[in-house]
């Protein structure tokens, strides 16, 4: 189990250094423009956050492994963390639009990745709660 939230770990780190690029790859200059400066601003700064949250996640991981499966807290954290990434793959399945993925095969391999990733997150911090 130390692996697989090293490993975890790993792919948190990555997956929040993504997020540097999403103003350019989704066109924010122009996409949001149209937006109040309030939920232009509310767009970037909940961005950096998340991409914080999930950094720190990322290096909780990769430097605590042991304590995560370990200790009584560890666990607890597993647990929060298990139904953050449950919350996340029901978005994936039910909340996003299928029209944004559906007949786009960079788009559809973007999907079925990240529902894998999900799926994998969940299960590994749900074993290590009940470990």
């Amino acid at each position: 189990m130390n692996k697989h939230l090293q490993i975890i770990g790993l792919l948190l780190i990555l997956l929040s250094l993504i997020h540097i690029i999403f103003p350019k790859h989704f066109n924010w200059n122009k996409e949001l423009k149209s937006l109040s400066l309030i939920n232009r601003q509310m767009m970037k700064v909940h961005t950096f956050f998340i991409a914080l949250a999930i950094l720190l996640i990322g290096l909780l991981c990769l430097t605590s492994a042991a304590e995560l499966i370990d200790t009584d807290l560890g666990r607890k954290i597993a647990l929060g963390l298990a139904i953050f990434w449950i919350a996340r793959l029901f978005f994936q399945l039910f909340i996003y639009s299928s029209k944004l993925w559906k007949g786009k095969r960079f788009e559809t391999v973007v999907h079925i990745f990240f529902t894998l990733l999900w799926i994998y997150l969940s299960s590994i911090f749900l074993i290590v709660h009940f470990h």
